[in-house]
């Protein structure tokens, strides 16, 4: 016999209100849905690289967050079925990517409840606001994009304050591969398919998981420390396939360094795939950075791999709790290119910071775009990459090398498979420094004008003839490939 505790609330007694249909972010509003948090995705999918049709079947464990009479997934193919618990839910569509899923009695609060949705379609043709994050490529499919991607291809909660697990197995017809994030769990052949079955077992917000399929040259390594490495390159990128195996390839061993840098690696397995789709721009897809075919129009690019590699501490595992927190993503990442330069010998920190500093006089709308709080419309504008990493060395300078690269370890250790603001970083620096910074960040991130040059830190080289340091081409390369998000 199961005992019911007396507290336990029937359906009858639960009325509940409808789930909001976004988060609450500051830049974009319909992300992510309020009312539940998800803990696991499982995608069981098939894909027909000649067709783009995708038949899909993604099962959600979540556990609600208040009463719920319906709740919101965010998704844009068409959907077949829904069940809630088990039982057949019905649904309808809204906004430009809202499923509102209304289950058969209403849920009550701090409920683990499992969705299961049945849906099918052609990625690439599902355009919102005139676009499709889905790239098709000559034997397959590709999704990688930011802010968005998740909703071409699985129903989710998309924002990154809701990250889960993954379990992500995908069918593709024989002599076709299937890459996502994380370690390839299984893999196995019937009637002409073959299955690839990925698990990510640490938290992924939802824009950081990828799906590419089609034909692949596949390398494999662990690091020192026996964490799997999975590199993937399309073989017909043309010109550029040489360089950009001879960027991924050197993974292992940025990623060791970035471990003396930022600490223990976070996740399960490292890598990253370069497939043929014609795209500048590269994203930090947890475990296995995306890197477009044309990043390296202009040669070998270690540098853009340093800048994706480290986002897995910073961005990926500690991820923003809005989108206006971009800095902590993307200053870092770009502080991490200088880094790498010093290592090299190709440029100190303090050089690049020179160089920077001096390009942009006072006039320049370079110093308009604040970092803690840039906009939409300036989310990736290089001066979040460029003023970012500045603002970093200008804390670099005032605190001195030891705290600073304590504060570069001890965030994402602290912070690990979470979520932080602007302002945490700020609270957290002031901590482990013992100084008070709330005015040094406010003019490095916040003031719309070029901080003095003694702003709080060492003088920076004022205007005028700053010698370039010999990495910054590779490092203004990537702001290239950052310019299509």
């Amino acid at each position: 016999m199961l005992a019911i505790p007396a507290s336990a609330a029937s359906p009858a007694d639960v009325h509940g209100t409808p789930g909001a249909p976004g988060v609450g972010d500051s830049y974009y509003p319909d992300s992510g849905n309020g009312g539940y948090h998800v803990s696991h995705y499982d995608l069981r999918l098939k894909y027909q690289p000649k067709t783009d049709l995708l038949e899909g079947t993604a099962t959600l464990l979540a556990r609600t967050t208040q009463d719920l009479s319906r709740f919101n997934l965010d998704f844009g193919l068409k959907v077949s079925d829904i069940r809630v618990n088990g039982k057949k839910a019905t649904f309808a569509t809204s906004g430009k990517h809202e499923l509102e899923v209304t289950p058969a009695a209403p849920l009550a609060k701090g409920k683990d409840i499992s969705v299961v949705v049945r849906y099918a379609g052609k990625p690439s043709e599902l355009k919102i606001d005139g676009f499709t994050a889905w790239a098709r490529t000559p034997d397959g499919g590709v999704v990688a994009q930011e802010p968005d991607s998740a909703v071409w291809w699985f129903p989710s909660n998309d924002h990154p304050t809701d990250k889960a697990t993954f379990d992500i197995s995908v069918a593709v017809p024989d002599g076709t591969q299937a890459l996502s994030n994380g370690v390839l769990a299984s893999q196995s052949s019937k009637l002409g398919w073959t299955r690839y079955n990925w698990r990510s077992d640490k938290p992924q917000a939802t824009y950081l998981t990828t799906l590419a399929i089609g034909k692949f040259d596949i390398t494999t390594d662990t690091t020192a420390d026996g964490l799997p490495v999975i590199n993937a390159v399309s073989p017909d990128l043309g010109a550029n396939l040489g360089s950009a195996r001879a960027s991924i390839e050197r993974t292992t061993e940025v990623t060791e360094w970035l471990e003396g840098v930022f600490g223990p690696y976070p996740f399960n397995s490292v890598g990253g795939y370069v497939p043929n789709v014609p795209a500048h721009y590269a994203l930090e897809t947890q475990t296995r950075p995306f890197y477009g075919k044309q990043a390296f129009d202009k040669g070998t690019n270690v540098s853009v791999v340093v800048h994706e590699l480290a986002h897995q501490w910073y961005g990926d595992s500690v991820s923003l709790k809005d989108w206006k927190d971009i800095w902590l993503n993307e200053g870092f990442a770009s502080y991490s290119q200088w880094l790498w330069s010093e290592k090299e010998g190709e440029g100190t920190a303090q050089q690049l910071a020179d160089y920077v500093y001096a390009q942009h006089p006072a006039d320049d709308a370079f110093w308009t775009v604040k970092p803690g709080d840039p906009g939409a419309d300036k989310q990736f504008d290089s001066a979040v990459y460029d003023r970012g990493a500045l603002a970093l060395q200008a804390l670099r300078n005032k605190l001195g090398d030891k705290v600073f690269f304590d504060i570069l370890k001890s965030w994402p250790a602290e912070h690990r498979y979470g979520n932080a603001a602007v302002g945490d970083f700020v609270k957290f620096a002031e901590r482990k420094s013992g100084q008070p910074l709330a005015g040094f960040f406010d003019t490095w991130l916040y003031q719309p004008t070029k901080p003095a040059a003694g702003a709080g830190a060492r003088a920076f080289a004022a205007q005028g003839l700053v010698a370039q340091p010999k990495s910054w081409k590779q490092i203004a390369a990537t702001h290239d490939v950052h310019d299509g998000h």
